[in-house]
């Protein structure tokens, strides 16, 4: 698998990245052993997880595996901290909850440093200047080699960025930002993508598949054993079955059949290449899915298809993000 820097920094990282979201919950050991080893083999190293993920068991099911089945050094280990299981607080950005946070990834994942720590929301309550010398005080004492964010909109992301630049030699520079960015969510490519473009920071999208309804599987029912048929994923997938979604998925059916490729192939190759991105995240349920993932490593889209994908699944952007002089 092809392997592309993350930002402007040394980290390399394959082109595409094993999520593992339902790991420990929705899929068990066995399941994410087939999952890990089918990704490795096809030259696959990213893999991210966080701490909320089943509670904390993605990562510890990720530290069994580590090891016996995959060697660590084969492996760029990213996970994330600052989102808490609290009905009243859903973020807590602060540097002792981070960097304790952080101790217990560790633990959990069998190993004394992550490749990629990312903090994985905005804190409105917390300083940011607090927050960010978390990420510093992670790479300074070894525990994490890169930093990175998560789910920052654009003035979050180029203030924190900014910031970590103002002082280099001290501050660590942020590498990657992980957002949600599909043909079904193009949001990003508001501020949030030309910031990172500008700023030399990476971008890894989440749900590339559109939460799986860019496969086709939910174009006329949903299937049993499905995200969108469980109980505590159906709310998930939902905002992606409406008939706007649903002409962009057509479009992305009807490529794919003149391709003689799969749908699933077309919507994850063209985020894959879309400019300032470096490796789409991709969570599959079972090993079989995975693999199927894996195969658009040969797939590049003809411009003509990018072209007529863009042009269907174009959000609209107007005032200030258009040039104002064109308006």
């Amino acid at each position: 698998m092809e392997q592309r820097h993350l930002g402007r920094t040394g980290l390399r990282v394959s082109r595409l990245g094993l999520g593992t979201l339902t790991w420990g919950r929705d899929t068990g050991e066995p399941e994410a052993a087939d999952q890990l080893k089918a990704f490795w083999e096809a030259g696959g190293t990213l893999v991210d997880t966080a701490d909320v993920y089943a509670d904390g068991c993605a990562e510890y099911l990720l530290g069994q595996l580590i090891g016996d089945l995959v060697p660590r050094r084969d492996l760029v280990v990213a996970t994330k901290a600052g989102s808490v299981l609290d009905p009243d607080r859903r973020v807590d950005g602060s540097r002792g909850h981070l960097l304790a946070a952080l101790d217990a990834s560790l633990e959990r994942l069998g190993t004394d440093h992550v490749d990629l720590w990312q903090i994985h929301a905005f804190d409105p309550h917390t300083p940011l200047e607090e927050t960010l010398q978390a990420l510093d005080i992670a790479v300074s004492s070894g525990r994490a080699r890169y930093a990175g964010v998560s789910n920052f909109c654009g003035w979050q992301l180029a203030k924190a960025a900014t910031w970590q630049l103002a002082a280099p030699g001290t501050r660590t520079r942020l590498a990657g930002t992980q957002m949600e960015y599909s043909l079904l969510q193009r949001g990003i490519e508001r501020e949030v993508l030309p910031a990172a473009l500008d700023l030399g920071i990476g971008v890894l999208p989440s749900s590339p598949l559109g939460r799986g309804v860019l496969t086709g599987k939910y174009r006329h029912a949903t299937p049993s054993g499905s995200r969108g048929a469980s109980e505590h994923l159906a709310p998930f997938v939902a905002p992606y079955l409406d008939d706007a979604a649903s002409r962009v998925v057509d479009a992305v059916a009807t490529a794919a059949h003149g391709l003689a490729t799969t749908p699933l192939e077309v919507a994850l190759a063209w985020v894959r290449d879309r400019p300032g991105v470096v490796a789409p995240i991709v969570g599959a349920r079972t090993a079989q899915q995975l693999r199927a993932a894996l195969s658009v490593e040969a797939l590049t889209l003809p411009d003509e298809i990018c072209q007529a994908l863009d042009d269907v699944s174009a959000p609209v952007h107007r005032y200030p993000d258009q040039d104002w002089s064109t308006l």
